[in-house]
């Protein structure tokens, strides 16, 4: 990873919440199976190590979690780790990308419910053209002593 693309997960991080806690017990299977799931739906996580009851530092939390969960240590701040795990599941935003299934043959319409609204839209535009029409023939037969009366 370069430091650039680092830099940006960094950036990306301030605005994260820490997912959960590693405390007295320190990193149990509970915790790494815990990074698991959470690396399943996200790419980037924000650990809280609790520095007063824990039994070692963050920065060796961080490097044992990293190595065991297959992950990479963007940063370690204070208490707070930060890592990244690619997942190819999820897109640029997080989100996750909806897979297609098997190709499903087209269900043609009906040719008779497409010539039906065919129809009706051609009808619809003929209307719409006699409106026009009846509209500017009114304009034209106005008196022109601007007394806005039409001819009979």
């Amino acid at each position: 990873m370069t430091g650039k693309e680092r830099a940006a997960y960094r950036a990306k991080a301030n605005s994260l919440e820490p997912e959960f806690q590693i405390g007295k017990g320190g990193l149990t299977d509970g915790v790494i199976e815990q990074t698991l799931d959470t690396f399943r739906t996200k790419e980037l996580i924000k650990i809280k190590v609790l520095l007063d009851s824990a039994p070692e530092t963050p920065r060796e939390f961080a490097d044992k979690l990293a190595e065991a969960v297959g992950s990479e240590v963007i940063q370690v701040i204070g208490g707070v780790i930060v890592l990244f795990k690619e997942n190819p599941d999820l897109d640029e935003d997080g989100n996750k990308i909806k897979k297609k299934s098997a190709a499903k043959p087209k269900k043609s319409k009906p040719l008779s419910n497409v010539k039906a609204k065919r129809a009706a839209a051609e009808k619809r535009e003929a209307e719409r053209k006699n409106a026009k029409r009846d509209f500017y023939a009114k304009v034209r037969r106005r008196d022109k002593s601007g007394g806005g009366a039409y001819k009979k």
